[in-house]
């Protein structure tokens, strides 16, 4: 079962120009940010944390990564919508007997957590990343 969206995720050409510009909005004193590199993705990643919820801003860090892609055809923008889980492998489950076909397994994301996604196609042209628990507390059991 989902809990919440977990995030909204930005496609950027530069973390630093952004997370400024953003720090500037939101005052700086207010949110809480974070910064990571996530090799299998060939991203960077920097986390604004207000609440309890995140924006997540996505900077590619090699020519041929997903996100670079999506920037060269669409520019900057939303990216995706994340949903929060418990038990991911349970939920992939759930979402393809509900007629989804998840685009990957759970895999390895930003903060150590597992994450899946949906084609844009399935959901209203909107890329739905589904985020599961921490991958060392994960147990591949449905």
């Amino acid at each position: 079962m989902f809990k919440r969206i977990d995030h909204v995720a930005i496609a950027v050409e530069s973390l630093d120009d952004t997370i400024s510009t953003f720090k500037q909005l939101i005052d700086d004193g207010v949110a809480k940010i974070t910064y990571e590199e996530v090799p299998a993705q060939k991203v960077k990643v920097a986390f604004i944390h207000i609440g309890d919820t995140k924006i997540e801003f996505l900077e590619p860090t090699s020519p041929d990564s997903v996100v670079s892609k999506y920037l060269s055809k669409r520019g900057q923008g939303l990216h995706h919508i994340a949903l929060e889980t418990d038990e991911i492998y349970a939920e992939s489950e759930n979402v393809k007997a509900r007629g989804f076909n998840p685009l990957n397994e759970p895999r390895l994301g930003a903060e150590n957590k597992l994450v899946s996604f949906l084609h844009p196609k399935e959901t209203g042209r909107v890329l739905v990343e589904i985020v599961g628990q921490d991958a060392g507390q994960a147990k591949k059991s449905v």
